[in-house]
């Protein structure tokens, strides 16, 4: 079953919606769009938005655009425009890209509509210029258990109004020295429909209307204006914005907009653990230099997570994982991780890299002389084929898979015990080499030659498998990445701090492992299984031809790692 078809098997209050304003006649066809404000990188939380909305076209057979609410210019810009647009592409791919509208809207484009409708909002006498400044409005607009008081600019005319709102427009005043005020209600009991701005004087480029306004509409009025015009049926938001509702609902009512009109939904926003969703905060921990950019591989930013080696089937898989509600919730990374590890198992090439390396010298094989050993690519996909790898006197294997005083259950490498390595033979720990500190720097050892690929002659049982890497090992600098945050919420600081106190010191450890040499071809964004360790993928910035850079996706699970957590050992 391809994922298009499982996903019109999905079910949710959303689509049942859809469904039933569908089989009501109530829209000829399923328009949907995703909106975002070019002021940032998107997020994990943007993925499910974008998921959502891409999928229910999907699975109509409608159209999804993509169009940026860009009516901020002080904090848009192009860079933020093109990141999106990648991240949108990269995760729809394979998927639902056949329903991406071939344009991409800018709500900047309908400036001149907007300022139309706000003029006709003036003539009705339904907007008006206010000169009251942000923190004198806050007096006047009130606590919601009590009616605020009137703006003194609401008393004038439509046509002292007007005249107001055209010299605006022509540059005549100063940043935040006049707004323009939807007159709707200040006694309501939701603030956000008491006199709301809609109209602000901004004189600063903006990046795709250039230097043609200083004079900006705000989101609330942009983006129920601009999902009319697109012809959106389904307006799909997160629960923040059910308070805006009224107001979305209010602009189209008051406005002679075409039927039918878009009706807004909101479903629970995606609250991982260890994570912050709020660009706000990402965007902290990038000018504060706590993360190298908003690609960074910690960073629960689309960029940085495809950097970080997450597949956008792995994201997808996730956010159908988990459903869409009503209600926040918080979900464990755990799942997140889950869906990545289930994925990449199905598609990513194994290799040996050992992370922690120790010498051995298998004292018994042939000085001088070497073999080729044969190791499957993927035995979840028979067509992957096989690799070669060399075999010889001496390798490498990883520090944690020997013990000078083994515990019982400890069926790894040990002084007198046996193990297989992995593909190859079966050795014995003979000696162990010590510097003059006492640290363990080489091991020497013996092997059964008659037992290649793990098979013994008589038959005896070998239990522990380690993974190794010959002595033709290339360097790799290989980067540990960890959570970002030390707590499952970070915004559970102690008294006087903030989030960045749980900011974790060792999100990310840098070292110099041992591959095999076919991982020195690894191309950018190449995804890999370092066998036993853990999903790596070839970073796609730092990487160079022959010397690949591997960020650590996500670790596989250490079932030794397990017994001793238990106390079992």
């Amino acid at each position: 079953m391809s994922e298009a078809e499982g996903n019109e098997g999905l079910k949710d209050f959303i689509r049942d919606r859809v469904q039933a304003d569908l089989a009501a006649g109530k829209y000829p066809g399923v328009v949907t769009r995703f909106p975002p404000e070019p002021n940032g990188y998107l997020h994990l939380g943007h993925a499910k938005s974008i998921c959502l909305n891409f999928g229910i076209a999907l699975e109509n057979g409608g159209v999804c655009n993509l169009r940026f609410d860009d009516t901020n210019p002080v904090k848009e810009d192009t860079e933020y425009v093109d990141s999106i647009t990648e991240d949108v592409k990269w995760l729809i791919d394979g998927w639902a890209d056949s329903v991406l509208s071939e344009k991409t809207f800018f709500a900047s484009d309908y400036f001149e509509q907007l300022y139309g409708c706000a003029v006709q909002l003036i003539q009705d006498g339904k907007a008006y210029v206010c000169e009251l400044q942000p923190d004198e409005w806050e007096e006047y607009r009130g606590v919601p258990e009590k009616p605020g008081k009137e703006s003194p600019g609401r008393s004038r005319s439509p046509e002292e109004n007007l005249a107001l709102f055209e010299r605006m427009r022509a540059g005549e005043f100063a940043d935040g020295e006049k707004t323009l005020r939807a007159k709707i209600d200040m006694a309501s009991p939701n603030l956000h429909m008491r006199d709301p701005v809609i109209y602000r004087i901004r004189h600063e480029e903006h990046h795709h209307a250039g230097d043609q306004w200083c004079l900006y509409p705000m989101y609330d009025f942009t983006h129920c204006l601009s999902d009319s015009i697109e012809g959106i049926s389904h307006s799909i938001c997160t629960l923040e914005f059910e308070v805006h509702r009224p107001l979305y609902d209010w602009v189209l009512d008051n406005l002679p907009v075409p039927q039918p009109r878009p009706h807004q939904h909101e479903f629970s926003r995606l609250n991982p653990t260890y994570m912050v969703m709020s660009k706000r905060k990402l965007r902290e921990l990038v000018e504060a230099d706590t993360v190298n950019g908003w690609d960074d591989p910690r960073m629960p930013t689309i960029s940085g997570m495809r950097r970080r080696g997450y597949t956008p089937t792995a994201v997808r898989n996730f956010i159908e994982n988990i459903g869409v509600a009503r209600f926040n919730s918080t979900i464990d990374l755990v799942v997140l991780e889950n869906a990545v590890r289930e994925d990449l198992n199905k598609t990513s090439h194994r290799r040996m890299a050992v992370l922690d390396p120790i010498k051995v010298v298998i004292t018994n094989y042939p000085e001088g002389e070497s073999e080729t050993i044969q190791a499957v690519n993927n035995p979840e996909d028979e067509g992957a084929g096989n690799r070669e790898i060399p075999f010889g006197r001496e390798l490498w294997i990883e520090r944690d898979d020997f013990r000078e005083d083994a515990p019982r259950k400890f069926f790894r490498l040990a002084p007198g015990r046996e193990v297989r390595l992995r593909y190859a033979y079966c050795i014995t720990c003979d000696e162990v080499i010590k510097d003059a500190e006492g640290n363990i720097t080489e091991l020497r050892c013996t092997y059964d030659p008659l037992s290649a690929n793990g098979q013994t002659a008589d038959g005896r049982k070998v239990k522990g498998i380690i993974h190794w890497a010959p002595a033709e090992a290339v360097d790799l600098e290989v980067r540990l990445y960890d959570n970002l945050f030390c707590k499952p919420d970070p915004d559970d600081a102690p008294e006087g701090e903030d989030w960045r106190a749980n900011l974790n010191p060792d999100s990310i450890e840098i070292i110099t492992a041992k591959g095999e040499p076919s991982l020195a071809s690894c191309a950018p964004g190449e995804r890999v299984q370092f066998e036993r360790k853990g999903y790596f993928c070839a970073d796609a910035t730092d990487s160079k031809p022959g010397a690949p850079i591997f960020n650590r996706t996500v670790t596989l699970r250490d079932a030794w790692a397990k017994i001793e957590k238990r106390g079992g050992a």
